[in-house]
């Protein structure tokens, strides 16, 4: 099919960045090597090379590795694949995924809304299945099915308010300054709606109050495997979209004109973001703006075509959640901080200086300073 002018125009620009996929290439490898490092960090202090023995031994099945430990007395062994294998491996791929499926939702909402602000922290999809959560934590509603209930009824409450988000972005009136205030109006109604859950059983505030600040401590494989499969899924069916986001950025009229449906494309978009906000939350907590940074870094990087921006947007968002899993861990000896305390240390200034900007570049149409 013959590109058009319009659509040409915005590949043009995404053209203009020197080899993009380089950046992506190199991004992916530097994950990696995190990950790797991820291994070291924790309370319990275990040499470098046991680690990697550790690795090598499950990862082979025994094949490459046969000992784990040959000095070390069986049941200290025995402990040390434990720690490696069973705790923090588990806790590492959770943050890759968790901030993969983030950084693919924030991406997804920005090319829907054009909005460089749009984040599902921010627009409130991550409080509204944070409620569907704590409806199966506080009133004990399919406790026993826990790995089948939380995705389901997380997906449910993002799936509501990114509906109402959606309806509010199509008023004639809309702005950005009105897309965030119904995303904090949401929010402070779903608080409210929490805080109700949370006094009917009081005997279990602590543990979700700690749980809604964003944490990856319960990261086991089952619940890895289901991650894995919701990312898997909600990114290859967003994978399919990249052209129909660059369309969008165009305006309606010029996506219409080149045989994209504006209203039917924008439904299917807020539903698979949505989907992936719901499984990282089930698992992780709310984990604020790595939605909102990760798209930022990548379209500087390779440019505006989200065919890129979204793959980006994932690796950048699996190894940003992944350092704030390592200092979560580093900050304080032998204690676990919620990661969402560091990815807001570094969202929140980043989102000053993103509203900012885009007041000074009159996004709503007037001159403004």
């Amino acid at each position: 099919m013959r590109t058009g002018p319009a659509e040409g125009a915005l590949e043009g620009r995404a053209a203009e960045r020197p080899l993009p996929y380089r950046w992506v290439a190199l991004i992916a490898l530097g994950g990696a090597a995190l990950a790797l490092a991820s291994t070291l960090v924790g309370s319990e202090p275990i040499a470098p090379s046991l680690v990697a023995r550790v690795l090598l031994h499950e990862i082979s099945g025994g094949a490459l590795v046969p000992t784990v430990c040959p000095t070390v007395q069986p049941v200290g062994c025995s402990s040390v694949i434990t720690i490696v294998w069973d705790v923090r491996v588990p806790a590492i791929l959770l943050a890759i995924l968790v901030g993969a499926a983030l950084g693919l939702s924030g991406a997804t909402l920005q090319g829907v809304f054009r909005n460089p602000l749009a984040d599902p922290y921010l627009l409130g999809l991550s409080s509204g299945a944070t409620v569907g959560v704590a409806i199966v934590l506080m009133l004990n509603v399919g406790l026993a099915y826990a790995n089948l209930t939380l995705p389901l009824l997380a997906f449910v409450g993002a799936l509501a308010t990114g509906g109402a988000i959606l309806v509010a972005a199509r008023s004639p009136s809309s702005s950005i300054e009105t897309l965030l205030l119904t995303g904090v109006a949401l929010s402070a109604f779903l608080s409210a709606v929490l805080s109700l859950l949370l006094l009917y059983n009081p005997y279990r505030n602590l543990q979700v109050t700690y749980w809604l600040l964003g944490g990856l401590y319960g990261g086991t494989w089952d619940r890895d495997g289901i991650v894995f499969g919701g990312l898997l899924i909600g990114g290859a069916l967003l994978a399919l979209y990249g052209r129909a986001l660059n369309l969008l950025q165009l305006g309606p009229e010029v996506a219409q004109s080149l045989g994209v449906d504006g209203r039917a494309v924008r439904v299917r978009l807020i539903l698979l973001a949505s989907f992936l906000t719901a499984i990282a939350v089930a698992f992780s907590g709310i984990i604020g703006f790595v939605g909102l940074v990760s798209p930022h870094v990548v379209r500087r990087l390779v440019g505006p075509d989200y065919r890129k921006v979204l793959p980006g947007s994932a690796l950048v968002g699996a190894s940003f959640l992944l350092v704030a899993n390592d200092l979560s861990q580093l900050v304080i000896p032998d204690a676990i901080l919620p990661v969402g305390i560091f990815t807001s240390f570094v969202g929140a200034p980043f989102f000053l200086y993103l509203l900012y900007r885009q007041r000074r570049l009159d996004t709503m149409g007037r001159g403004i300073g």
